[in-house]
């Protein structure tokens, strides 16, 4: 399935680069494997030798540590722990750069006031992932269905669908006993869409997932319904095991199992949904709702996830054309309207207009708001 990342409009604001991630399934052997479950311990003690050398420098010496001046420490590792580098310096580089963000992010909490989080070590079973910042240590082997990865070989890929654009960069991760590879690809072509005549206004719910301006109802609690008492079972079978024993482990990859299954679900539920809509209306009207990152009540994470879907569909639109031929308005007092070029505004007022494209008029945000009324006056039926 592929992921949209970001769009960059040109200086001629005529064309758009898109940037785009293919997430593909990997097939390694046995001894593939293990030189990836040794490549994983490697990575994390690298990551936390880092975290802890800012930790120190800062508590001892009152000195700031950057990725810069991490990097230059991995000539000194390659006499002192030569087998971290068994992979190449890219996925040190990816390592160091990771934890960069994560103090970026940080440094940015603090700076908006927000709870900040420090960051913390990791430890070997919560640290899943390989990071390849540029093209060196690895080469997509298209024909072959293979991906060569230094030190560890050339891995089978399930290519379900072609890589479009310039693949740049590369990230492996462990989800439980499976492996993903994610290509990150700059200049993906654009893929227009033809315009269809028609609008819908979109109401998400509780009850029912979507409720659309023309009376459709899609029900979305089904398939966690049916994956409800297969986790209740695997959760109630970890909680009688002993604690630190492998029985309990692989109790614990069960219901983690169940947990990536029914997130899977609701994924492919809101891509596939994404799509349709996509495909065939011009204009979508979706609820601006209050979304929280975190939330007590069962309402606020149904809210977290109609938060996401609208994201995605989001994402969905401008991944798909140069000049989306589909735009999406926020309706309510804090509106967000998807200009034609892709870039997106925050008004606080409620005269902001939405350019439809292919008709060339202007939509004032009322008729936006007029849309979602629409859609909760179908809530119901």
């Amino acid at each position: 399935m592929g992921h949209f990342d970001c769009v960059t409009p040109d200086a001629n604001a005529d064309s758009v680069r898109q940037c785009r991630t293919f997430r593909y399934r990997l097939r390694p052997t046995v001894k593939q494997t293990q030189r990836l479950e040794v490549a994983l311990g490697l990575q994390c003690e690298l990551y936390n030798a880092a975290l802890e050398d800012r930790r120190g420098a800062w508590s001892w010496e009152r000195r700031s540590v950057n990725y810069v001046h991490q990097c230059r420490t991995l000539t000194e590792l390659r006499e002192v722990r030569p087998e971290a580098l068994d992979c190449g310096v890219t996925v040190c580089r990816g390592t160091l750069k990771r934890l960069e963000r994560v103090f970026c992010a940080f440094y940015r909490r603090c700076a908006r006031g927000e709870t900040p989080g420090f960051p913390r070590f990791k430890a070997r079973s919560r640290f899943d992932s390989l990071q390849w910042e540029d093209t060196s240590g690895w080469r997509l082997k298209p024909d072959a269905r293979r991906v060569a990865l230094r030190g560890i070989g050339d891995v089978k890929v399930l290519l379900h669908r072609e890589v479009r654009g310039i693949p740049k960069a590369i990230t492996v991760k462990r989800e439980g006993h499976r492996w993903f590879v994610s290509i990150r690809c700059v200049e993906v072509e654009a893929m227009p869409l033809a315009p269809t005549g028609r609008e819908v206004g979109i109401d998400l719910g509780v009850v029912n997932l979507v409720a659309t301006s023309e009376g459709e109802l899609v029900d979305g609690a089904r398939l966690e319904r049916k994956a409800a008492a297969r986790l209740a079972r695997a959760q109630r079978d970890l909680a009688s095991k002993q604690w630190g024993s492998k029985r309990r482990a692989r109790g614990k990859d069960r219901a983690a199992e169940h947990h990536r299954r029914v997130r899977n679900q609701r994924r492919d539920l809101a891509h596939k949904l994404s799509r349709k809509l996509v495909d065939d209306y011009d204009l979508i009207v979706v609820e601006d709702l209050a979304v929280r990152p975190h939330g007590p009540a069962p309402r606020a994470a149904s809210a977290v996830r109609w938060g996401l879907r609208a994201e995605r569909r989001e994402g969905q639109v401008r991944a798909q054309s140069v000049d989306p031929r589909c735009r999406v308005g926020w309706a309510g007092p804090n509106a967000r309207v998807q200009s034609p070029h892709g870039r997106l505004r925050s008004p606080m007022i409620n005269e902001m207009l939405a350019v439809a494209a292919g008709r060339g008029h202007r939509i004032p945000l009322a008729t936006l708001c007029a849309h979602k009324v629409w859609c909760e006056d179908h809530e119901d039926l």
